[in-house]
């Protein structure tokens, strides 16, 4: 099972980015589904990003244009760039992995198609 380790997260006022690194403990690249997922208090963890073992992404309506998945397979690493944060996108980020659900990469649900998460860091956007 492939250990994942986020980083990067933190408190930014509104309008500000940051970027969330995710390392895994093996390659990758070409083999797994990675996404990065999001659950604030009191709501379920929903998909926020992917990337296809070909490359391919998918984004949450909501941060489409704002955010951007990348690897950096030398590195065995995913980052999550959050640009023009708001308020609604506070919350708990995870990065995941999956070598065997490709219809889940697309759709990024359910979320339990994923079997390998990180502890999770968090990220506060204040007005």
């Amino acid at each position: 099972q492939v250990q994942l380790v986020e980083s990067g997260g933190g408190s930014v006022q509104a309008g500000g980015s940051l970027r969330l690194s995710c390392t895994a403990s093996t390659y990758t690249h070409y083999r797994y589904c990675m996404g990065w997922f999001r659950q604030a208090p009191g709501k379920e963890r929903e998909g926020v990003a992917t990337i296809e073992p070909d490359g391919s992404t998918t984004y949450l309506d909501s941060v489409g244009g704002r955010f951007t998945i990348s690897q950096d397979n030398t590195k065995n690493t995913l980052y999550l760039q959050m640009n023009s944060l708001k308020p609604e996108d506070t919350a708990m980020y995870y990065c995941a992995a999956e070598p065997r659900a490709p219809l889940s990469c697309v759709t990024m649900r359910p979320v339990t198609a994923f079997g390998a998460w990180g502890q999770g860091t968090q990220v506060t956007v204040s007005s």
